[in-house]
């Protein structure tokens, strides 16, 4: 059973150099005391924190900086730059659109295609 995604998670992209922490404001319904997130929470820097530095070419940033190293690429910052919602999304709703679950995916503008690492959420199994 794929698990919803939860504020805290941790997600990676693809030409990102480090995990990052999501972060999702309360919607409701409310489901606990950790919000949970939906497909359109994609805003850079509030929903979808940095991974680090960028090692894709299509980065404007990373184009340039390899440019002035004469083609050896150079990574540069990251800044997240989503192309549209995460995918695919639950058939619950959380607010108005379906959930982020861990198996969603979040397409970058910069080529990058970032996943859910851990979702935030784990089953405890009783003793």
């Amino acid at each position: 059973m794929d698990k919803f995604v939860i504020s805290g998670a941790m997600a990676m992209c693809s030409k990102g150099m480090a995990p990052s922490a999501l972060s999702f404001l309360p919607t409701p319904p409310v489901v606990g005391p950790v919000p949970l997130g939906n497909i359109t929470a994609m805003v850079p820097n509030l929903n979808v924190m940095p991974f680090g530095m960028c090692t894709s070419p299509a980065n404007p940033a990373v184009a340039a900086a390899t440019a002035a190293a004469l083609g050896v690429l150079t990574p540069m910052p990251c800044v997240p730059a989503p192309a549209g919602p995460w995918a695919p999304g639950s058939k619950a709703l959380i607010g108005t659109n379906p959930g982020i679950l861990a198996s969603s995916k979040l397409m970058c503008s910069y080529a990058g295609n970032i996943s859910i690492t851990f979702p935030g959420q784990s089953i405890v199994v009783g003793e």
